[in-house]
């Protein structure tokens, strides 16, 4: 059997300390569940139209595009596990966000649990975030998570309204990052 975990090597992700992390359980495989996080026709249905495009490959692209196409975060994939683990780059394309804060890595743990799957996110900074710009994440990941798991249990995606937490603009106003 061919292995095919592959992990980009030049980049140190030891340094990157979760600070985020969600468990879920779906009643799926774990086949299913990685063709939900990678493939953009699926993630549309979920991630409130945004479409996930990934080059399954060390190296590769991680492109998140609104509904309207516009590019709204780029990466790279850092680890690729196929259809266990999948590690990116996660930037979102706002002004100077990447250059303040730091790269971010999310993470997908997709491991068999009984007659499901326990899918793990991970969101990891190399450097300390104030608790104001986390809460994006801490409020946007388990509605994500949470239409996904009702996309792949029921074949309907959960409509969760998401807007940035008007603390985490604020932040990232008080450090010259522009938002949309």
């Amino acid at each position: 059997m061919e292995i095919y975990r592959r992990v980009r090597t030049d980049m140190n992700i030891e340094k990157f300390k979760p600070a985020i992390v969600y468990t879920i359980y779906i009643a799926s495989t774990p086949e299913k569940v990685w063709q939900a996080l990678t493939s953009a026709e699926f993630s549309r249905k979920y991630f409130s139209g945004n479409a996930v495009e990934v080059d399954l490959r060390v190296g590769g692209a991680y492109i998140v595009r609104t509904p309207d196409g516009a590019l709204h975060i780029s990466g790279e994939v850092i680890e690729c596990d196929p259809p266990r683990k999948l590690t990116v780059t996660f930037n979102v394309n706002w002004p100077a966000l990447v250059e303040k804060l730091g790269p971010t890595l999310v993470t997908w743990e997709i491991e068999q649990a009984g007659d499901g799957v326990k899918l793990t996110l991970v969101q990891s900074h190399e450097r300390p975030i104030s608790d104001d710009i986390l809460s994006g994440g801490r409020a946007g990941w388990p509605a994500i998570l949470s239409s996904l798991k009702s996309m792949l249990e029921t074949g309907n995606a959960m409509v969760i309204p998401m807007q940035p937490p008007e603390r985490m603009l604020a932040a990232l106003k008080a450090l010259g990052i522009g938002t949309p």
